[in-house]
């Protein structure tokens, strides 16, 4: 690392350990700051950012179930950060893994075991704070019989990390983190600031530090992208700006990948905490919107395709509700759901398509079992967002 790309700030400054003559620069963060100056910039974005997100709260307080969304978009969530730490998978692949056990491959059972430890999170927060035993359980969840599970799951790390291109070294990585005797001093104070001092700030600027701070600390030997991003919806809810898990930031991160890093980076290298929090600004603007669009259509369609079904004495509306959690089925995933025979579950998928709302996809696998979706729910969940007009 190059310690003359790093200025001195209040965020942190670049430095070597005492004594050491084969040691290696990296980076030694500072106590996270209880105040800032906003840029008007910023503020502009802060107060974009907070209207976009009171709607998607009262659309969470306003929806009959809401506890219906909550699949859909937690998947989407765990996909697109997955993937920016590299796991190739497709929404489809997730959602069929889901109805089929041993279907999946190593890529969908990441993102699976990112949507095991999200949902262990959420039980957690609502007993604990948002503390290092609470992120050690979700952490061991998360590398649990998948790729890194080698990278001591659930234990913050004992030796140095870096970050760069393959292959790289302290010296020419792009970052390298604190060393591992600084993360109890340092986790101490991450710690106070999301549960006490940092409560004095907008949430959004909070979550905002948290993750940044969280990120730089970056106290595991692997998932700690995951872990960090996982988290900014754990505080927004903490703090009651979020009824539900209805935000999901990851997608804009992925899509502005390069810009998520380069941002997180000038404020290590520049102090530059002002870039940092208006792009974060844009990103909740951003997928609240498009939350509150796409949670609008859903509900649209679940209605309409149950105020159908509820003229049948039948499991139909039953059916309808499984679909909007996972659009994909087989025979097997409805017969275990709905707890239904194995012809009752046929008749009611035959009865389903006939409707439109499934189309059949052919047999899969050493069986040859078919399976069928629903291309109007998929199709909502899976059409990618518009970032044009954003900024």
């Amino acid at each position: 690392m190059d310690a003359a790309r790093f200025v001195d700030s209040i965020f942190g400054s670049a430095t070597r350990e005492a004594g050491n003559k084969s040691g290696f620069t990296y980076y030694l963060p500072k106590p996270i700051p209880r105040q800032l100056d906003l840029s008007t910039g910023a503020v502009a974005a802060l107060s974009e950012a907070d209207a976009a997100l009171g709607l998607l709260q009262g659309l969470g307080m306003l929806i009959a179930d809401p506890s219906l969304l909550i699949g859909p978009y937690l998947r989407r969530e765990a996909l697109a950060s997955s993937r920016i730490e590299g796991t190739q998978a497709s929404l489809s692949e997730v959602f069929q893994s889901e109805i089929e056990a041993g279907s999946g491959n190593d890529d969908t059972a990441e993102v699976l075991r990112y949507l095991q430890a999200t949902r262990q999170a959420y039980e957690l927060a609502a007993e604990l704070p948002i503390t290092q035993r609470l992120i050690l359980q979700v952490h061991a969840t998360l590398l649990a019989g998948v790729r890194g599970e080698e990278k001591s799951p659930g234990e913050f790390r004992r030796s140095p990390v870096w970050v760069g291109r393959a292959g790289a070294t302290p010296e020419n990585a792009a970052f390298v983190p604190p060393l591992p005797r600084h993360l109890g001093e340092l986790l101490s104070d991450w710690e106070r600031f999301v549960n006490e001092d940092g409560r004095a700030l907008p949430a959004l600027v909070q979550s905002a530090l948290m993750h940044y701070q969280f990120e730089t600390i970056h106290p595991f030997l692997d998932g700690n992208g995951r872990i960090g991003r996982l988290l900014i919806n754990l505080l927004l809810m903490e703090r009651g700006r979020l009824p539900l898990p209805l935000l999901y930031l990851s997608n804009y991160f992925e899509t502005h990948r390069e810009e998520y890093y380069e941002r997180l980076q000038a404020v290590r290298e520049r102090g530059d905490i002002d870039g940092w929090l208006v792009f974060f600004l844009h990103a909740v603007k951003a997928q609240a919107e498009d939350a509150v669009s796409r949670s609008r259509r859903l509900v649209e369609i679940r209605e309409r395709y149950h105020n159908e079904a509820v003229k049948e004495r039948s499991s139909l509306p039953r059916l309808v509700d499984l679909i909007v959690r996972n659009p994909f089925v087989t025979v097997a995933s409805v017969e275990r759901e709905l707890e239904l025979t194995n012809q009752g579950a046929r008749n009611l998928i035959k009865n389903a398509e006939a409707r439109g709302w499934l189309r059949g996809l052919g047999t899969h696998g050493q069986g040859g079992r078919a399976r069928w979706y629903s291309p109007a729910i998929y199709e909502l969940l899976e059409e990618p967002m518009s970032y044009a007009d954003e900024r």
